[in-house]
């Protein structure tokens, strides 16, 4: 028991420092953003701020791979100009995920408004990685941060467009 106190602080500070971005147009939720950091890094600045991850560089606390920087710029404006000086940013890297996110877990595509699990998934897997079942244990540490931070497990699994 006394082991979810540390996450749930964590992500705490993670949404605090999430929020504080003010991010706009936000549509990932801050207690799901904040979990998908912790499970990516711990929501701590790597360093390095860059690492090999499955054959290329994943950088900074979402561990965000240069595509999926360059797909998030078309949603997320400039994002700072350049991939790695973005993803050594916490606001920037926030952005970032918000762009790709405004580009990708849209309900045109997903078939519903999205939820915490689809934002989670296709961080994880890529544009359609909501749908890839090699996605779902990704999924599970994120939903056990959300639950170890106490978020209510009703909103865990509904839709965002709807709860917040």
């Amino acid at each position: 028991m006394a082991s979810s106190k540390p996450i749930g602080l964590l992500v705490m500070l993670a949404g605090i420092i999430i929020e504080s971005s003010h991010l706009a147009d936000s549509q990932v939720p801050n207690d799901c953003l904040s979990c998908i950091c912790f499970v990516e890094s711990g929501c701590k600045m790597p360093d390095p701020v860059c690492a090999m991850d499955v054959g290329s560089l994943s950088c900074g606390p979402y561990q965000i791979k240069e595509p999926y920087w360059l797909d998030a710029r078309l949603k997320g404006g400039d994002l700072d100009g350049d991939w790695k000086v973005c993803s050594a940013s916490f606001d920037c890297s926030a952005r970032a995920v918000q762009g790709y996110m405004a580009r990708y877990a849209i309900e045109s595509r997903l078939g519903h408004p999205p939820t915490c699990e689809d934002f989670a998934r296709i961080h994880n897997g890529g544009p359609n990685g909501f749908k890839n079942p090699s996605t779902i244990g990704y999924w599970n540490k994120v939903e056990a941060c959300l639950e170890k931070a106490g978020a209510p497990k009703h909103a865990i699994n509904e839709t965002y467009n709807e709860t917040y």
